[in-house]
């Protein structure tokens, strides 16, 4: 069964404009939320483009803070020193990934913990939204976590850490791969559930999947003829597993509705001190 995180998204989204109209009209404004993008790279326009319609759909103010791409990193973190000094922000997050002479962690641990929207803070007081759109999915299923087995494809920061500690914390063996992993297609025919993240189209084949396997596919990549794929071949494995996210259309839309989740919430964190 394809899971549409599209869907799920839509209806979440639905759910969070009713909780913020409600905060509103109790607190006497909505929450704001500020998108930080340095240089106009096009992958990250459409991102921020996609973030600011569902900010508008679930009524959060949202301002987009388009910079320079040789902005310093000094420059740029006063930047997010001002935002965090204002009470009428609740969220805040910078766009990735940022210019090689910009160090992103110093940039994300320049963000007040309890503003940080895209939960990368080491403090932060909201999970990662990738982290949370994973979970969100594999709840949608019914498949009870506690005892499964998941393989992790792609070690990175923003999906790879985050997301072993969440599933050990639900009772589930966690083991990691990447791309050079030898004989990569056993490893993950092992998988109850396999989560992709390395970074290359179509590394997944359908001899990695264990027949009836969930499947998570978190990458996304332009084709050069204008098309999106995800680190899974989506055609030749949507029959072997029980479960699988397409691309576009699964993790991404749900990214962008627990960052409105994240939003709401430091938001109330911030308004019920």
């Amino acid at each position: 069964m394809v899971i549409s995180g599209k869907d799920i998204a839509s209806q979440l989204q639905a759910d969070l404009r009713q909780q913020v109209d409600n905060l509103a009209a109790k607190c006497g404004r909505a929450p704001g939320l500020i998108i930080i993008q340095v240089g106009d790279d096009l992958a990250s326009s459409i991102y921020v483009r996609n973030k600011l319609r569902a900010a508008e759909n679930c009524h959060i103010r949202a301002r987009h803070i388009l910079l320079p791409a040789d902005i310093s990193e000094q420059e740029l973190c006063a930047r997010i020193a001002e935002f965090n000094s204002n009470d009428q922000v609740d969220g805040i997050l910078v766009q990735l990934p940022l210019p090689e002479h910009i160090g992103e962690q110093q940039v994300i641990r320049t963000i007040r913990p309890d503003k940080d929207a895209d939960g990368f803070h080491p403090d932060s007081c909201v999970i990662a939204c990738t982290s949370k759109a994973i979970l969100q999915l594999l709840a949608s299923t019914g498949v009870e976590l506690n005892g499964k087995h998941v393989v992790m494809v792609g070690q990175t920061d923003v999906v790879g850490c985050p997301m072993a500690k969440l599933l050990a914390d639900r009772q589930c063996s966690v083991a990691t791969a990447h791309i050079d992993t030898p004989d990569l297609p056993a490893v993950c025919r092992k998988a109850d559930i396999l989560l992709v993240a390395a970074d290359k189209p179509k590394l997944i084949t359908g001899d990695c999947i264990r027949p009836g396997a969930i499947v998570i596919d978190a990458g996304c990549h332009h084709l050069p003829d204008g098309t999106l794929c995800g680190d899974v071949d989506f055609e030749a494995c949507k029959d072997i597993a029980s479960f699988i996210t397409p691309v576009p259309g699964g993790v991404g839309p749900m990214i962008i509705a627990m960052l409105m989740q994240n939003t709401i919430e430091c938001y109330r964190s911030r308004m019920t001190e």
